[in-house]
């Protein structure tokens, strides 16, 4: 088969090498982006993304296999915009409608007609909205609006809050809250975990009227950052706000609202699901009798009508083989593939990227310049395929995504519904593909109940690339991708655990052997799972991979010690990582100069031994 014969070539191609080079591979395959921001000043470089974002959608390229292609041959239409208001209808400012009309925004979608007008006349509101619904407009302009009838200006300090549970999502915000100010005299700022923290301090010092925030970093700010003005706060918007509480933020969303001045400030709070959790944040952060907006419960879906989605039964040792099949046929189009641990990712990125399949990779357990460059370079790039965790799920803007692909399965059927939500925005068009076990075909009775609509997609055999002896041969011979290959068997399996859906994600009922060979093992790995049963060991679990995934405070002190290989690639960044990672826990301890010495007396001995070598 073709595809075979490209990966053993590509293979037989490359030496034995003491480090991988998938970073370079995808590199050189990729379009030239624009330059990536800088930590010291995130709030300066967020344009070319925006530019992405407002440009038109590339059309979906059709399915992979003719199996595929008449399982979704059912034609999408994109709703008319011919019933929707134009935003002319309110009396915006002038610098807010020239704006809107530079951005290419002319109509309202749902969420935006009915959020609108209660905001701009004051009220609370509590809005429910799927995915890709228009919503960061919805609450955008009001507050834009509302600093420019007040005039604010810097020395009044912050008037408009904005909090986001994840650092993409927040750069997301920010781009769009600058093109909607380009005509406004009031400033803007973010600051989120990752970025240089005393110049987001000089900045807030100097007055920003309109903050975006993570919420980590914005308590920080809130408690230990002198001449931060937040006494004039008219606003307060919760973006995202089941996913913040989600990821561990519910005690530092508590201390936010405690600090932060209630008197006539008005809240929105936004969240495509409601939880208790979150009712019980909107009481606390929201005034008596806010207004409910939900324009999900007109509607017959879950998701948006443009969206063809489909799933594929697969048996554990054909998963990556599927995968590799479906990529190598789509390297022309876009497409964002989901796993469930960092670890999982940073592993199959190496290894399509040295199988010459050019790949990035995002997920929470990079650094913060790692991160934006990435996700920037996706969200500019006209083609490409992004591996991620959830931590891309929710909120995210990426233009002209043709294909999202579930390769593991969401622990729930409001994440699947987040994570398809990245493609078919705004009227686009796109498809979705879940990869199931036949154990978890259950899992398709909870998305029925959730009001989304799949169908079945199938794979000939005889299409499906079989490179399976030449991926063995691969991880026995290079050393580096077999240790990451175990690392990400290993963080597979614990994920696995993690799962709610116990009757259906069953860890115990996985055919080891076949998820081994999905990995590239011809024998699975001993593993040392640290599975403890019970229900709530498994909840804690669950908990702190979502928090690792999502949150933007560091996560080296809750990372075991060999989990914390990930921030780069070869060894000797490795090696690198776990000393730095050790000597800040010994520094805790034992006291800086104490821990600096002993380092330099090891320092001293692995050089002996490498000149007696």
């Amino acid at each position: 088969m073709a595809a075979a014969a490209d990966m053993s070539k590509s293979i037989s191609k490359k030496k034995s090498k003491s480090k991988l080079n998938g970073s370079s591979s995808s590199e050189k395959s990729r379009d030239e982006t624009t330059s990536s921001p800088t930590k010291d000043d995130s709030s300066t470089e967020t344009s070319s993304s925006r530019d992405a974002s407002t440009s038109s959608s590339a059309t979906p390229a059709a399915p992979t296999t003719t199996a595929i292609e008449s399982s979704t041959v059912a034609s999408v239409s994109t709703p008319s915009t011919s019933e929707r208001l134009p935003f002319s209808t309110y009396d915006l400012s002038s610098q807010t409608q020239k704006a809107l009309e530079e951005m290419g925004f002319k109509t309202m979608t749902p969420i935006q007609a009915k959020s609108i007008p209660l905001l701009l006349a004051g009220k609370d509101v509590l809005g429910a909205a799927r995915t890709g619904s228009g919503k960061t407009l919805a609450f955008l302009v009001p507050a834009i609006e509302l600093l420019h009838r007040l005039k604010f200006k810097p020395m009044n300090g912050t008037g408009i809050i904005i909090i986001s549970p994840t650092r993409e999502l927040a750069l997301q915000i920010f781009g769009v809250a600058k093109d909607l100010m380009v005509h406004h005299s009031q400033t803007f700022g973010i600051i989120m975990g990752g970025a240089n923290r005393r110049a987001e301090a000089d900045k807030l010092v100097k007055g920003v009227n309109l903050l975006v925030a993570t919420p980590g970093r914005l308590l920080d700010h809130l408690q230990n950052t002198k001449g931060f003005v937040y006494r004039n706060l008219k606003a307060l918007i919760i973006d995202e706000a089941d996913r913040i509480l989600e990821i561990g933020f519910e005690e530092e969303m508590k201390r936010i609202i405690s600090i932060l001045p209630n008197e006539d400030r008005q809240s929105m709070l936004f969240s495509a699901t409601q939880t208790t959790k979150v009712q019980d944040l909107a009481r606390i952060s929201l005034r008596p009798g806010p207004v409910h907006v939900d324009v999900d419960k007109e509607e017959a879906t879950s998701t948006v009508t443009t969206l063809s989605q489909g799933y594929v039964v697969c048996p554990s040792d054909r998963r990556f083989l599927l995968l590799f099949t479906f990529l190598k046929k789509n390297l022309k189009k876009k497409v964002i593939v989901f796993f469930s641990s960092c670890n999982s990712v940073k592993y199959h990125a190496e290894l399509l990227n040295y199988i010459d399949v050019p790949v990035l990779d995002l997920h929470g357990k990079q650094k913060q310049q790692k991160r934006t460059n990435t996700f920037f370079e996706f969200n500019n790039a006209e083609s490409g395929i992004l591996l991620c965790t959830d931590v891309a799920a929710r909120g995210l803007d990426i233009p002209r995504v043709d294909w999202i692909v579930q390769f593991d399965p969401p622990d729930d059927p409001r994440d699947y519904i987040h994570r398809v939500g990245r493609t078919a925005r705004a009227g686009k068009v796109g498809k979705s593909l879940l990869f199931l076990l036949e154990s978890e075909l259950g899992f398709l009775r909870y998305l029925k109940e959730a009001k989304v609509p799949l169908n079945e997609f199938s794979f000939p055999a005889d299409k499906i690339a079989n490179v399976q002896s030449q991926l063995e041969k691969l991880l026995q011979k290079n050393y580096f991708l077999h240790k990451s290959a175990k690392d990400g068997f290993r963080a597979y399996l614990q994920a696995y655990a993690s799962y709610s859906l116990k009757k259906i994600f069953d860890v115990n009922q996985l055919d080891l052997a076949k998820v081994g060979k999905a990995f590239g093992f011809a024998v699975p790995p001993r593993v040392n799972l640290n599975l403890a049963p019970g229900k709530g060991t498994s909840n804690a679990t669950a908990k702190k991979r979502r928090r690792e995934e999502g949150s933007d405070q560091e996560q080296f002190e809750e990372l075991q010690p060999e989990m914390s290989e990930q921030e780069e690639e070869g060894e000797e960044v490795s090696r690198k990582d776990v000393r730095r990672e050790n000597k800040h826990r010994r520094i805790e301890a034992l006291g800086r100069k104490k821990v600096e010495k002993e380092m330099y007396k090891k320092g001293k001995e692995r050089k002996k031994l490498e000149a007696g070598v």
